[in-house]
């Protein structure tokens, strides 16, 4: 499998690979009537991808096969759409998705078993679009049974109360930094999902969860700091814990910021290279807009984040490729706008 570039991508796999918190948010974040149809006591990944890599750019690729009750096998796909911004298209790769699923589930098991497709969102604005997939055309009652119909569940954080988020630290830690990390008030929050985490010090796992939380909260949170993330961890500590002592000491070491840093740099070069990639498949606007979009996120945040309502309007692939081209460059936002104001000028 494809190495996926996006740190949200990154870090959602990373919280929900664990069966128990996958287990959790199939229980408190599915519809009632439908989690009441799954058997969710024997949950188990399934290993194998069987999505291309143009899907794998759009989605975590997690995929879990549970049992209905008294009703035979099924798939539980776990679908992540990371943008930020309401993405139009989303119901299409979900499609796209479910058809690889079926394929998958008539090659290894010679018949067809139902794929529920689950789309978690965590941008700035609330998710309006509808969430079937007919909606996305204008057809006449004549025309529509000739369109396929089907529903994703979507599940938008912003919906949810922080407290809602943290009835269990094991979903509820990742849940909560995802919930925030576009907002200005991740740095107050981080306490707060550290301390969650601290909870769960003791799960053989929490270790490298821990580790997860904190790069993923300096590499994509707004104007989070190695400073910031110390200060957290050092408010943590509590006195004889030796192991809390150990990971503060560790995010002290010199040279650890620049290592983030670094880090960053290639994240922003291979985001701008999944943006071309994007484009042979989906057509080069598109793929553009999806490299642009990634980029300000890596390197501007949400202060960069905001002008992608303004890019999504430029139909010149020129102009959009003076943009793609003019984010390795800038220092500040508003200079990319010059680029793309005075090239459509």
């Amino acid at each position: 499998m494809n190495q996926i570039a996006n740190p949200h991508d990154k870090f959602f796999k990373e919280m929900l690979s664990q069966p128990e918190a996958a287990r959790i948010f199939l229980r408190d974040y599915l519809p009632s009537a439908v989690s009441a149809e799954l058997d969710l006591t024997n949950l188990q990944p399934v290993k194998d991808s069987f999505i291309d890599d143009a899907l794998q750019e759009h989605f975590a690729d997690l995929v879990f096969e549970v049992a209905l009750r008294n009703r035979g096998r099924a798939y539980v796909c776990i679908l992540f759409e990371h943008k930020s911004y309401i993405d139009s298209l989303a119901a299409l790769q979900v499609l796209r998705y479910m058809v690889h699923g079926w394929g998958y589930s008539l090659r290894q098991h010679a018949r067809l078993w139902p794929v529920i497709p689950v789309i978690i969102y965590h941008g700035v604005a609330r998710w309006t679009l509808p969430q079937n997939f007919q909606a996305m055309f204008d057809l006449p009652a004549s025309l529509q049974p000739y369109v396929p119909e089907f529903h994703y569940i979507l599940s938008d954080l912003s919906a949810y109360s922080d407290e809602e988020i943290k009835r269990t630290a094991e979903l509820g830690v990742g849940l909560l930094l995802l919930k925030h990390i576009f907002r200005p008030d991740l740095r107050a929050r981080l306490p707060e999902v550290l301390a969650l985490w601290y909870t769960m010090r003791q799960q053989e796992h929490a270790l490298g969860y821990l580790e997860a939380i904190l790069r993923y909260a300096i590499s994509a949170g707004q104007s989070i700091t190695v400073e910031d993330i110390r200060t957290s961890l050092a408010d943590m500590v509590v006195e004889g814990d030796a192991l809390m002592g150990t990971i503060a000491q560790e995010w002290l070491k010199e040279g650890r910021e620049q290592g983030l840093q670094q880090g960053l740099q290639q994240g922003l070069q291979q985001g701008l290279q999944q943006g071309m990639q994007k484009g042979e498949v989906f057509g080069l606007r598109r793929g553009l807009l999806d490299g642009i979009e990634l980029a300000l996120e890596l390197r501007f945040g949400v202060e960069g984040l905001r002008m992608l309502p303004e890019i999504i309007k430029i139909e010149d692939v020129g102009v959009l490729k003076a943009v793609h081209e003019g984010i390795r460059t800038v220092t500040r936002p508003e200079e990319l706008r010059q680029i793309y104001q005075a090239d459509s000028a």
